[in-house]
């Protein structure tokens, strides 16, 4: 055999003749002794086979009783029967290992070896005076056969005070005046009728009826047994006559006062004593010692004298009397709250000591408001300190769940409070008696209010405790530590990444697990709850179902802007879920887990149990089809309360605890309660600081885990306390009716000028952070997912947003995979920006400087807009030095060209052309420009409101026509192809030269066309000719400007400009600029508005055809074949087509049929002759006269309609100058008539200055002359 094993069976034998000697010590002190007074016990030692032999001879009795007991006392011949049986069965197990003595006779004066572990201690040397020496050999055996005696007949002393009824019973003369002095031993005074002896309880004359009713027969032999029938196997004593009750407790209080038991502790429990000087010094015979030695029962690990003391509960607990100090505590208690008659001993028959009904009574008072004095309040948590450890000693609690415990607990072993944490486990269960689920509730008051009461929590956290420091001189209520004191310092140090013992922290998962299952089990909840229970949560008291009930009520009503629970309550319910912890782990919320673990399983199934990512997950899938009611129901319950503490959420306190402290004033401990903070003021600091730049910008990790908590707690605003408690009543005005689940803040946000002054800056404050990061916005964001990932895969997988993703999805909003739902929630967002332009996080970080310097006073963002488009379209215009910054401008751009996109996103424009949209747009979807485009195909007929904001909108847009959205969207290709290195606000120039190239694309041909017609409107809507032509047109077009319209001029300072070219007068390069807009609108009618509005008449009469074609010049060439055949007749349309005949005559090229039909001979015949002031028309009418030249067909044809449109032109055309009146009188038919009337005039005005000189009066010469 091995070493280790030989070692490890001789501790075996040790640990079971240890368990051999407590018995054998217990059973002797029982007994009181069979000595007479005056006789002297010599001290003995008891051989272990001597003991082996009387374990043997028990047996048949044991199972003679067994057989004789009837079935309802089966359970007290049972109990004694495990009493006995527990150290001859480790006997039995242990035989082979026990060392053989022969059983031989022994010399007298040979003494018996001391070996404690062959041979039980001699624990009975000092009840007599020659204590200090070892018995004789020849002794030994008397003194066992005096234990055997003991044991089978269970003898035990009278007591010294007796019942009346008993007084004259001849048996029980005995001296009352207490334990005789000469000998600590009250058996010394007992007699029996027969003389010197032993007395039964059974023949006691107080309990020989009692016993005789109420115990087995085989048992009455055995005052062990008898005690144990009479104390323990029933829930009540009222069964038992007043006597016996007596005369039991004068027995138990005499035995625990018993000197004798003092002095039996200091031998089996020698060791543990001499750890114990507060135990050691007390003084013997009082009772004390022993109580000593039960406070730090928990503290000793000496096996016979926790045996010892585990066996002595049993007596005490039975009688609350028993328990040193409690009367004298708690009598005051006793009476207030009539949980029994305490009285002298002189009253017998006002003494009540029914088993643990008072303890349990005073019990029910914890956590009451007018409840227990402090000094009882420790004696009952004392009490229940020492009952820890086995529910056996609870007397209430035992006899409440005899029956539960078999039902539920039947397999567990008693010890170490094992069967109490069974049953509490199954204390919801449906069959479990009310009874039993009332006691234990009362013990979970008694753990909350002091730790140790839980004896799993007490030892297996009993070192993290001492090395954490979780117990201290001054902490709350004196020596008793709270549960909650020790949950949160054992939390702080979890929190905190220090090492904290597995067992332990499953012994907090249980208690915690338990405080959020039942309210009753918290006595602040009982306390500070009690009438929001009552009036609001009435019946539900199960698996947590009245804490989620306050919870629900601690959440503010919008409608009536109150909160339903006192402060007081809702202090306490906050206290809870902080001592619960329940932000760690989901499950210690029973009722969160029942309604939320079909959602765990299907969408948080990849998470480990108890992670704290399941609460994050579940969070994540709030209003998602995923979620169930019940639990998104319980979840915000929930999270209200744990939002309002940033230490609950276990990562982000990690991560961030440091930062917290350092710039947001947060205490440094995770358990620190007295930081008086604002709920939600920490986290809103920290999230604060997560953008910053400068050294106050948190850590990346504690960033992330803001935003991640900031992300989940957006989707609701009662998960925002400071938005919270600063918009209630706005809520409740505007949001508490037909706003879906998580739509409160957009509804905040539509009613934003309407909100009180404390909620908009609130809600202000969220929708700017919301700019900046859109997952803020959880129903837009799971709108707009599979788009995002469409269309802005490569922003979204940045870390930090700072509105990119948001401008993506407004460029994508109209492509044609776009879901309504995102389009619409991308919407609602460019309308919230427009109330504030701090809301536009890229604009107002790229233009607050400017705005500060130029539009001070302006907060709206469309007019701020308004404000700096204007600065910056009259800087473009004046060439000068733009005054607002690069950054701004383009941030400006991107503002304008969104806003093009709806009219919407112009609440000014809107305002004024409601009215015409209705009219004339009423079929236009909104958005993609379409109404914007509506409204321009109807600018002749809009109200004047309406038509100056819309010119207006049309100068930004071909002043920059990187905001024209329409035109942008139509020619988005095409600038990419043909003008990628332009700049942005001139592709317009680019494009139209670009216009007629075949790989043009027709949209993009139709959107240049259309801005060509826009600009020949009106010179102030072409940028480039107000840049070209701005001395010419103030020097020639003055008269047309002193009208100051603020719509269209109607292309008559262009027409003014027009007039000039050729004569020398306008500067080259407007000139230039003129003749190419003239060749332009040579071709498209639709750009010389003056021929389009004073032949529209003509056009539509005799062009109808051609004008489905109005970029080909068919049009034109209409009018002047109609000119020439005499048909047009009004004199505004004859002079348009005048105008265009002597424009193509002064340049071919603004007659565009004559010069495509025309460019092969001018390339023949005029290659040499520049274009311009008619120098090629020249050349080409000196070929047409020359008949050795042949033109092309075509080309002579033309040219000869043309000469006559010209000399027809020349008849009808209104002279120009006096040499051309002249002319044109001198070749009228009627010229003689012209000069006539020229001279009679002249003859007139002479005759009227000769008649009217004689009239006047008459002065003389030297007048004249002076």
């Amino acid at each position: 055999m091995s070493p280790s094993a030989s070692h490890s069976k001789m501790a075996s034998v040790r640990r079971v003749l240890s368990a051999v000697a407590v018995n054998s010590v217990f059973l002797l002190l029982l007994a009181g002794l069979t000595v007479q007074e005056g006789e002297q016990i010599p001290a003995q030692n008891v051989p272990v086979q001597q003991v082996q032999r009387v374990q043997q001879q028990q047996l048949p009795v044991q199972g003679q009783l067994r057989q004789q007991v009837p079935q309802g006392q089966q359970a007290q011949v049972q109990r004694v029967q495990a009493y006995n049986a527990v150290p001859q069965q480790n006997i039995q197990q242990n035989a082979a290992m026990q060392p053989q003595i022969p059983n031989q006779p022994l010399q007298p004066n040979v003494p018996l070896q001391q070996n404690l572990a062959a041979n039980p201690p001699n624990v009975l040397a000092p009840l007599n005076n020659a204590g200090q020496q070892n018995a004789p050999l020849g002794q030994v055996q008397s003194i066992n056969q005096q234990v055997q005696n003991v044991k089978n007949e269970g003898r035990l002393p009278e007591m010294p005070k007796i019942p009346p009824r008993a007084r004259n019973d001849p048996q029980m003369k005995v001296k009352l005046d207490g334990i005789p002095p000469k000998l600590a031993a009250p058996a010394a005074a007992n007699q029996r009728s027969g003389g010197k002896g032993h007395m039964r309880i059974a023949d006691n004359l107080a309990c020989r009826e009692d016993v005789q009713r109420l115990c087995a027969h085989n048992v009455r032999t055995n005052n062990f047994a008898i005690l144990d029938c009479l104390q323990n196997d029933r829930p009540k004593d009222d069964d038992l006559s007043p006597d016996c009750h007596h005369f039991l407790w004068d027995y138990k209080r005499n035995l625990t006062k018993d000197i004798r038991f003092d002095q039996a502790a200091y031998e089996v429990c020698k060791e543990p004593l001499a750890k114990l000087p507060e135990c050691s010094k007390l003084e013997t015979g009082q009772g004390l010692v022993i109580s000593c030695l039960m406070d730090h029962k928990g503290n000793i690990s000496n096996q016979q004298c926790h045996q010892f003391l585990v066996k002595m509960t049993s007596i005490v607990f039975s009688d609350y009397h028993l328990v040193e100090n409690f009367v004298k505590d708690c009598t005051g208690d006793i009476q207030k709250f009539q949980c029994g008659r305490v009285s002298s001993r002189d009253e017998e028959s006002q003494i009540d000591h029914s088993q643990g009904y008072v303890i349990n009574c005073l019990q029910k008072r914890i956590g009451e408001k007018d409840g227990l004095e402090v000094r009882c309040m420790k004696q009952i948590l004392r009490v229940g300190e020492l009952s820890a450890d086995d529910y056996h000693e609870d007397r209430a609690l035992y006899f409440a769940c005899r029956d539960d415990r078999e039902r539920f607990c039947e397999k567990i072993t008693a010890g170490e409070g094992k069967v109490l944490k069974c049953l509490v486990q199954h204390k919801f269960e449906h069959d479990m008696s009310d009874d039993c689920r009332e006691k234990l509730i009362i013990r979970q008051r008694l753990v909350s209010q002091d730790y140790k009461v839980n004896y799993g929590l007490a030892k297996k956290c009993k070192e993290d405790i001492k090395h954490y420091h979780c117990r201290v001189d001054n902490m709350p209520e004196g020596k008793f530590a709270k549960l909650s004191f020790i949950l949160l310092c054992l939390e702080n140090a979890i929190q905190k990444g220090r090492q904290v013992s597995g067992d332990c922290q499953g012994e907090m998962f249980d208690m915690r697990r338990q405080l959020m299952s039942d309210f009753q089990i918290s006595p602040e909840i009982v306390l500070n709850c009690r009438k929001e229970i009552e009036d609001l949560c009435s019946g539900l008291q199960k698996e947590g179902r009245t804490i989620h009930c306050l919870m629900q009520n601690g959440m503010d009503d919008s409608k009536t802007a109150q909160n339903r629970l006192s402060k007081t309550c809702m202090i306490a319910v906050q206290s809870l879920v902080k001592e619960a912890d329940a932000g760690f782990d989901y499950r210690m919320d029973v009722a969160l887990q029942d309604a939320c673990e079909p959602v765990v399983q299907t969408a948080c199934k990849d998470i480990k149990p108890g992670d704290a990512m399941i609460l994050s997950c579940l969070m994540e899938h709030l209003y998602t089809p995923s979620m169930v009611v019940e639990c998104e129901e319980k979840l915000l319950e929930l999270q209200y309360f744990i939002s309002r503490d940033w230490r609950l959420d276990p990562r982000m306190y990690r991560k961030c605890a440091k930062e917290a402290e350092r710039l947001c004033n947060a205490g440094p401990e995770w358990n620190d309660t007295n930081d008086n903070l604002p709920p939600g003021i920490v986290f809103s600091c920290l999230y604060r600081h997560v953008y910053r730049k400068d050294e106050t910008k948190l850590s990346h990790a504690c960033a992330f885990e803001v935003r991640r908590v900031m992300h989940q707690r957006a989707v609701d605003v009662r998960l925002n306390p400071m938005l919270e408690k600063a918009c209630l009543r706005d809520l409740g005005e505007y949001c508490s009716e037909n706003v879906e689940k998580g739509e409160e803040m957009h509804c905040l946000q539509d009613n934003f000028k309407n909100l009180s002054k404390q909620c908009s800056e609130r809600v202000g404050n969220f929708t700017q952070m919301s700019s900046q990061d859109l997952d803020l916005d959880r129903i837009f964001m799971m709108s707009c997912a599979p788009m995002i990932k469409r269309y802005c895969k490569d922003i979204v997988d940045k870390e930090e947003d700072d509105g990119a993703l948001l401008q993506c999805l407004i460029d994508n909003k109209n492509e044609h995979e776009m879901n309504k739902k995102c389009a619409a929630g991308i919407m609602h967002m460019q309308l919230i920006q427009l109330k504030d332009y701090r809301f536009s996080f890229k604009f107002k970080e790229a233009c607050k400087s400017d705005v500060v310097k130029y539009c001070r006073n302006i907060k709206n963002k469309a007019d701020l807009v308004n404000c700096l488009s204007e600065i910056v379209r009259n800087d473009t215009l004046m060439e000068n030095k733009h005054k607002i910054s690069k950054d701004c401008r383009g941030q400006l751009r991107v503002e304008l060209l969104d806003r093009g996109e709806d009219v919407r996103l112009d609440p000014k424009l809107m305002q004024e052309c409601n009215r015409d949209i209705q009219q004339f747009c009423d079929k236009e979807q909104l958005g993609d420009a379409r109404i914007l485009e509506c409204l321009k195909r109807h600018k002749k007929k809009l109200s004047d409101g309406c038509h100056v904001k819309l010119f207006n909108r049309e100068r930004e847009e071909l002043t920059d026509n990187s905001v024209d959205y329409g035109f942008m969207r139509d020619c988005k290709p095409m600038v990419k192809r043909f003008c990628p290195q332009s700049d942005p606000k001139e592709v317009l120039h680019c494009l139209r030269k670009n216009k007629n190239n075949e790989f043009m694309d027709e949209r993009c041909k139709k959107a240049i066309t259309q801005r060509q017609i826009e600009q020949a409107e009106d010179y102030r809507l072409d940028v480039e000719l107000q840049k070209k032509c701005k001395k010419d047109v103030p020097k020639f077009c003055r008269d047309i400007l002193a009208e100051s319209r603020s719509t269209e001029l109607e292309g008559r300072v262009i027409g003014c400009l027009k007039a000039k070219v050729g004569k020398n007068r306008l500067s080259p390069q407007c000139e230039d600029h003129i003749k190419e807009l003239m060749r332009e609108a040579a071709i498209d009618y639709r750009m010389d508005p003056q021929l389009a509005q004073g032949c529209k008449e003509e056009m539509t009469s005799w062009c109808s055809e051609e004008m489905t074609n109005p970029d080909t010049g068919s049009v034109e060439e209409c009018l002047k074949k109609k000119f020439s055949e005499k048909k047009i007749t009004s004199k505004m349309c004859q002079t348009q087509v005048l105008r265009l005949l002597q424009e193509g005559k002064a340049d071919i090229h603004v007659d565009p049929l004559l010069h495509q039909s025309c460019a092969l001979d001018i390339k023949h015949y005029c290659a040499g002759i520049p274009a311009g002031e008619g120098r090629q028309m020249s050349c080409l009418l000196e070929a047409l006269e020359d008949r050795t030249v042949h033109l092309q067909r075509d080309c002579e044809e033309k040219l000869k309609s043309r000469v006559e449109m010209w000399e027809y032109a020349a008849k009808v055309a209104p002279p120009e100058t006096f040499n051309e009146l002249m002319v044109q009188m001198s070749a009228s038919p009627a010229r003689n008539y012209f000069v006539g009337v020229i001279c009679g005039a002249v003859f007139i005005i002479l005759c009227l200055g000769v008649l009217t000189g004689r009239m006047t009066k008459r002065v003389r010469a030297e007048q004249k002359n002076r």
